[in-house]
């Protein structure tokens, strides 16, 4: 059961309870859900550190907080982004291990092989990573444009491996694809009826190996269930298949037909859904197996990632788990292929999002806040007006068998201190000290609530309006782009201080010049709760944004013009982790010209200006130009393409 902190220890004056002195790690590990969302791959240890565990082994168990202080010392900026690429490979063993395990229960006659879809993720980076530890596995690629397609042609693909062809084509893509058929196991999916004449016209007598994407009935589960289903946008009817057959056979190319392609959605919450869908996939399948020679049966994507550790079917969970998955879609073909005496395909799936959320997240300081209203306790003063009494005296004296009278008196009185203010009798000091009593009356009132398990709409109200707003040092739209644009809930959590209770519920706003940008919805067992808990700022304060590495890297925009964060890769070996790779964040400089701004030519302009000193504000100007574009106190000069150098005296293995 989800565990409720219990009265908060509030600055000014109250002091926490006992529970703050028998906080334990096993608390915030139950708080947080690491245990749930983290999926073997994150924990926290006794020193009260996140630890990541890329292998989900003991033996290769990292403490976050022992890399960010290599980090920091080797002045490295933050935010920043952790890449841990073994996670990847862990999760393409258990995927495949998963397959593997069914297909031998249910004695499945065929196999099966992994797809990654570029749409995921298209870093380099971390298609490499995939591709190399996806060899053993013979792991393809799915491309939706021509650029991809040219960035998947660019890699070293095993024979075997799939370059699967979708998305809305035109002429050069075609071509393309047709082209390299001779050194890449390529199949051109036909998603709109019309590119089977596309591909017929532009294939110059070579017709490519052919895919069918079907469009069902079913539909998928939770935030993208419109993307399945008889509206979806890309897929053929039954009577456009059946002339897809019609035309390939009459043309002599039926041959050409080796993929039956479905797909329902992303993040599948479901289970039920993704049983519906296999059914009638399935039947699809054995009906054209009997006219056409298909080898692959593509399930596409949407085996989902469990956000918020609920393990519901909400948007950000998921009711299943993998190995159901795999069971469900190797059964259902196996019985149906029986059933209707055909022979089994191969397997092929596209679970992006499975493969690559886990292994990459965010780091961020805390830099401020904002509705901190009781930083002092004030006390009355002889003159003092009786509201101001009557405040401190609720304030001292509040308690959990008295805290609605003394709230409800509070507010009583905040209002006879506003009228006051308004007809001169009071001044501005007088109302300061009142509203100050008022929102410190207010938080313990919203604390012995939430101890007291007050269900009342009044006190869940203010809970939220005596939260505070932690400042973090990132953007959202930049690096947590599905937090704005759908309200994807992502795990975040401080990365250390967890053998203490903490005491502060709050928000966490970003530094962009926008109030979306700020994180207001926060994983839950029953649901998302508006607030999440934190300790008092007490020095750096590091959190983290987990489960990042699927669409993030490359829906983030530019907002406030805030780019990429420095990225560090580490990599886990035998109880020692080192640095594998580092990218350098975006400067000033590069963003301006990314946007077409002559940086060159301002500083130009400078020196030609008759203003004081222009070599040293050109200097400055230059300087600031090859900065980082966060917040940073202090910043170093550096070279444009040098922010993250001295990492690199850390490719050396270091002691965890």
């Amino acid at each position: 059961m989800e565990r409720e902190i219990g009265a908060m220890a509030i600055t000014a004056g109250y002091v926490a309870t006992g529970e703050d002195l028998m906080w334990k790690v096993d608390d915030s590990i139950e708080l947080y859900r690491v245990d749930r969302w983290g999926n073997g791959y994150f924990s926290i240890n006794q020193s009260g550190n996140l630890t990541v565990k890329p292998r989900k082994d003991p033996d290769s168990e990292v403490d976050v907080m022992g890399i960010i202080r290599e980090l920091e010392a080797a002045q490295v900026q933050f935010p920043l982004l952790l890449r841990f690429p073994q996670i990847i490979d862990d999760r393409l063993d258990e995927i495949n291990g998963a397959f593997q395990e069914s297909i031998s229960e249910f004695r499945y006659i065929g196999r099966y092989q992994p797809v990654f879809p570029m749409k995921v993720n298209q870093r380099k980076e971390v298609i490499e990573y995939i591709l190399r530890y996806g060899r053993k596995y013979n792991m393809g690629i799915e491309v939706g444009t021509k650029a991809e397609l040219i960035g998947a042609l660019s890699m070293n693909l095993p024979p075997e491996s799939l370059i699967i062809c979708n998305g809305y084509k035109d002429e050069g893509y075609l071509k393309l694809a047709t082209s390299f058929q001779g050194m890449n196991n390529i199949i051109v999916v036909v998603d709109l009826f019309e590119e089977l004449l596309d591909i017929l016209e532009h294939s110059d007598g070579k017709v490519p190996q052919i895919g069918i994407r079907v469009k069902l009935f079913s539909k998928g589960s939770g935030r993208w269930a419109e993307s399945g289903g008889e509206s979806s946008k890309f897929g053929l009817s039954t009577g456009e298949t059946l002339e897809v057959i019609r035309i390939l056979s009459e043309k002599g190319h039926l041959d050409r037909l080796k993929m039956l392609h479905f797909h329902i959605g992303s993040q599948i919450t479901d289970i039920r859904r993704i049983k519906e869908a296999m059914n009638e996939a399935a039947r699809v399948y054995a009906k054209i197996k009997k006219v056409a020679d298909v080898e692959y049966f593509n399930v596409g994507g949407g085996l989902s990632v469990d956000y918020d550790g609920s393990r519901t079917s909400e948007p950000s969970s998921a009711n299943y788990n993998l190995r159901e998955y795999s069971n469900d879609v190797v059964y259902t073909l196996q019985k149906i292929c029986q059933e209707e005496g055909v022979s089994c395909p191969t397997i092929v799936s596209e679970s992006g999002r499975a493969i690559s959320a886990y292994h990459s997240f965010l780091v961020f300081k805390v830099i401020g806040k904002k509705n901190s209203r009781t930083l002092y306790l004030p006390y009355p003063h002889k003159g003092d007006s009786l509201q101001i009494e009557d405040l401190h005296f609720a304030f001292k004296t509040i308690n959990i068998e008295n805290y609605k009278e003394h709230y409800h008196d509070a507010v009583q009185l905040r209002s006879e201190l506003f009228s006051a203010f308004n007809l001169g009798n009071i001044g501005l000091e007088e109302r300061a000290k009142g509203e100050t009593l008022f929102w410190m009356v207010c938080q313990k009132a919203a604390a012995l609530a939430r101890q007291a398990g007050d269900p009342a709409p009044e006190f869940a109200e203010l809970k939220r309006l005596v939260s505070q707003k932690y400042i973090g040092n990132f953007s959202l739209f930049q690096s947590v782009p599905d937090m704005w644009g759908v309200e994807q809930i992502f795990p975040i959590m401080p990365l250390h201080r967890h053998r203490e209770m903490p005491s502060v519920a709050g928000t966490i706003a970003d530094i962009t010049c926008d109030s979306d940008g700020e994180i207001k919805r926060f994983g839950g067992l029953r649901g998302p709760r508006e607030c999440l808990e934190m300790h008092n700022l007490d020095g750096d304060y590091y959190m983290g944004i987990f489960l990042l590495g699927a669409y993030q890297d490359t829906l983030g925009d530019f907002h406030n013009l805030l780019g990429c964060v420095n990225e560090v890769h580490i990599v886990v070996d035998e109880g020692n982790w080192r640095i594998c790779n580092t990218i350098p964040g975006d400067t000033c400089d590069k963003l301006l010209r990314f946007f077409n701004y002559d940086t060159d030519e301002f500083i130009r302009s400078i020196a030609a200006r008759d203003i004081e000193d222009p070599e040293r504000i050109a200097e400055e100007l230059r300087v600031a130009l090859q900065g980082y574009t966060y917040f940073n106190r202090g910043e170093r000069r550096s070279d444009p393409d040098d922010s993250l150098t001295q990492a690199a005296l850390y490719s050396e293995p270091v002691r965890t």
